[in-house]
């Protein structure tokens, strides 16, 4: 919403106000069902009582500047004075738990906001009202962008709703992503329950709304971007976790986790310390009880599952790979810049140094140096890469029978990068097989796999859900992978 939210909600409900509460109600020229319908109204929506005649009130709609009629059954009626507010803030409290009702919940905020007393405003009521207000709409942002199939109907009504919702002041901003629109609530009665003396439930539901990672906009400069989730992870330190029921305390975990995970790569980004942000995303997650993830929770902890562990990596302190790997004879990795912005990853030996190394590729992503991993037999070497905050990919470096090295990148997933990360998870003795773990969301699809790949086509030999059910995973795996990894929570 914006600045003036409140003072608009106030001089939308006037005196003899009487608020709409259910949809299509007809506006009509006369008292009578058979009278000329003037304008069809939508729940929510606030008309000046003008009088009565009949079952009908006559009313002036001054929104669209048209005098008329409606069914006194249709409407809720309230004088605004101190008294009704108790009644009224009873009525939206019922209001906020019904999905579909949120054009009607913020019209009933509207009407309680000017029927209360200044204390109450900004007592314990007054949080609640703003609790409410921000909760429902939050909600009818969330419907409008579910994706879910609607008939004409339904597109209406959800419409009017958003329509009747912005007179009330409540502003939304839309994103567009994937082809598709994600519509959010900006959220300003959630920052006022945030610095008022609200308890931790409420202040819970207020972080959570506010740091959706969906309602970031995905236009923002790189600069603006990682000032707005460094602003999204002090929003969640205001919360005490501990205080809350598990199945909150879970949500307000996740999200840390993941806003973590998002800052820590931004960090790395800017050449900036990240060990400590990425160490705090691993405590987070790992904080979560999962005895106490709901079934709709539980796509939000592969979620944020993914995005830590794409970070992972940062959460180690960094290695000087060339100064550790000179006096061998093994093949090793060195990093140079390349183009502004680009680092270039050599590999290189004891005969093949950066002018001529064995291998080149340069990349814009992150590289993971500390994580690069020759086999036994001196063939192959895996290493990570992170182009996108929530987006690993896995690099293998490959020596062919000619002795020559090429370089091929194994993604997450085939699909458009969203979230997801695929690493490396052990060498198996012989030089033919490395053992991966991968794992992705995007499309509309998930899927977590651990695979046994033939690195000479790096096409997958066995793989399974679990990596148990592998017995080359329970011979072969990686103990620093098995240590760090969070694919195996």
């Amino acid at each position: 919403m914006a600045a003036t939210t409140l003072a608009a909600v106030a001089v939308a409900a006037t005196m003899q106000t009487a608020i709409v509460t259910s949809d299509q109600a007809a506006l009509r020229a006369a008292p009578r069902d058979s009278a000329q319908q003037q304008a069809q109204l939508w729940q929510g929506e606030v008309l000046e009582v003008r009088g009565e005649r009949l079952d009908y009130l006559q009313v002036y709609d001054h929104r669209r500047e048209r005098a008329g009629f409606v069914r006194a059954s249709q409407v809720r009626r309230s004088a605004l004075a101190p008294a009704d507010a108790p009644e009224l803030l009873a009525v939206l409290r019922f209001v906020q738990e019904r999905p579909g009702s949120e054009a009607l919940g913020i019209g009933i905020a509207a009407a309680w906001l000017q029927a209360a007393p200044a204390e109450a405003l900004n007592g314990s009521d007054g949080i609640a009202a703003l609790d409410a207000l921000g909760t429902m709409a939050d909600r009818l942002a969330r419907r409008a962008s579910s994706g879910a199939a609607l008939t004409k109907p339904q597109e209406a009504a959800l419409s009017a709703h958003l329509d009747v919702a912005r007179h009330y002041g409540v502003n939304f901003a839309s994103y567009e992503r994937d082809g598709r629109m994600t519509i959010c609530y900006d959220g300003e009665a959630f920052r006022r329950v945030l610095a008022m003396k609200s308890v931790p439930e409420q202040r819970a539901r207020a972080a959570l709304a506010l740091t959706r990672t969906e309602c970031v906009d995905p236009n923002l400069q790189p600069l603006q971007r990682a000032q707005v989730d460094q602003w999204r992870a002090d929003v969640l330190e205001r919360v005490d976790a501990a205080r809350l029921p598990g199945w909150l305390r879970n949500r307000v975990l996740m999200r840390r986790a993941s806003v973590a995970a998002t800052v820590a790569y931004q960090r790395t980004r800017q050449g900036l310390p990240a060990a400590d942000v990425a160490q705090k995303a691993l405590a987070e997650l790992a904080s979560v009880s999962k005895s106490e993830l709901t079934d709709v929770d539980q796509p939000a902890y592969n979620d944020a599952a993914m995005r830590v562990n794409a970070s992972r990596w940062a959460a180690l302190p960094a290695v000087a790979v060339a100064a550790a790997e000179a006096g061998s004879r093994n093949p090793f990795i060195v990093t140079v810049p390349g183009q502004p912005g680009e680092t270039c990853v050599l590999l290189v030996d004891a005969k093949h140094d950066e002018k001529s190394p064995l291998a080149r590729r340069c990349t814009y992503a992150i590289v993971w140096a500390g994580s690069a991993s020759l086999n036994r037999e001196g063939n192959a070497l895996a290493l990570a890469v992170q182009p996108l905050e929530a987006w690993r990919e896995l690099w293998l470096f490959r020596k062919d029978a000619r002795g020559a090295w090429d370089i091929s990148v194994l993604p997450p997933a085939t699909t458009n990068p969203d979230l997801g990360y695929a690493e490396f998870a052990g060498w198996v003795p012989g030089g033919k097989q490395v053992l991966v773990a991968r794992e992705a969301r995007g499309e509309g699809k998930y899927k977590r796999s651990f695979e046994v790949l033939k690195l000479a086509s790096l096409t997958a030999e066995r793989q399974a859900a679990e990596p148990a059910m592998l017995g080359a995973f329970n011979r072969w795996q990686d103990a620093g992978w098995k240590g760090g990894s969070v694919s195996l929570r």
